[in-house]
């Protein structure tokens, strides 16, 4: 033991008094104490770690597709405020005492390519504008994380690593954008067992905490296709409200059919019907001819 450790050990030890210290100087002591003690490093608490705001680029967003062009933003506004309305209604009329996951709302489409990431990032911002709104985007779709990608977390811990590690707090994974009343939860880390860990009572919890954290809270939810992804049927179950997105003259209508008999009635609030060049009509929404050249096209080629 070095001199500096005595003299704190005998500084410190029970009934340590100037009394029965006669030969050192308590000043001195009490001096190298404080010395000590600043050069070890404070650690703070997890709450109290400061977690990076994530910049959006939308530049980045319009020209890889996932946000409209300039000249359609407008126009597209104006529809997604029509299916948002739907949303707020939803989230009106839940139960003060419900779960969490009642205020999850979960974009899927039956098959890739259908535009549900387009979808649900531009529905995350939309809801973002309300007054007071606290919206968090989700990256549930782990075998793509189109979300991750696109806003450059694709690096950073999320959802699926909460899910494989109780010691993990799912509030802490959310980071903050410089846009106003929208946060980020990435996907996270691949595991085997993704679809495994989804099926266990550990979402329920991450669902209900992410929101109980704040009242205000909003979830869009990335999924995988439902069709083709075992994680995408699991968050379905838990979840509290599904919205499936389809692209007009693309989605087999048996491919429909079978998503929607996978959700029931009970889990589907709504159909987005994509790339349509039709007007809006009672239960469908109809993006304009945003085309090929959108996410649409974007999701199809990577997928």
């Amino acid at each position: 033991m070095s001199v500096v450790e005595k003299a704190i050990a005998k500084l410190r030890a029970p009934g340590a008094t100037e009394a029965n210290r006669p030969n050192e100087k308590v000043g001195d002591l009490e001096d190298t104490v404080n010395t000590v003690e600043q050069a070890i490093p404070v650690i703070p608490a997890p709450q109290e770690i400061a977690r990076r705001t994530i910049s959006v680029d939308r530049d980045k967003l319009r020209s890889t597709g996932f946000v409209p062009d300039s000249d359609q933003e407008r126009r597209l506004a104006d529809q997604y405020r029509q299916v948002k309305r739907t949303i707020l209604t939803r989230l009106q009329e839940l139960d003060p005492l419900s779960s969490g996951s009642s205020r999850w709302f979960m974009f899927t489409s039956a098959l890739p390519g259908d535009g549900k990431t387009f979808t649900s990032i531009n529905m995350a911002f939309s809801l973002a504008r309300e007054p007071a709104a606290c919206v968090v985007l989700v990256d549930g779709d782990l075998p793509k994380r189109h979300v991750s990608h696109v806003f450059g977390i694709e690096k950073e811990i999320g959802l699926f690593d909460a899910l494989a590690d109780d010691a993990i707090t799912p509030e802490s994974l959310v980071l903050p954008t410089d846009v106003p009343g929208l946060s980020i939860l990435p996907a996270g880390t691949y595991h085997e067992s993704g679809a495994d860990q989804l099926t266990d009572d550990r979402v329920l919890a991450i669902l209900s905490r992410i929101v109980t954290q704040d009242p205000r809270r909003i979830v869009v939810l990335d999924s995988p296709p439902l069709l083709l992804s075992g994680e995408s049927k699991a968050l379905a179950q838990a979840v509290g409200n599904v919205v499936l997105v389809v692209r007009a003259g693309g989605t087999p209508q048996r491919a429909v059919q079978d998503a929607v008999s996978q959700l029931g009635p009970e889990k589907l609030i709504g159909i987005i019907l994509n790339q349509s060049p039709m007007a809006q009509t009672e239960g469908y929404y109809g993006y304009s001819a945003y085309g090929e050249s959108g996410a649409a096209k974007k999701e199809k080629s990577i997928a």
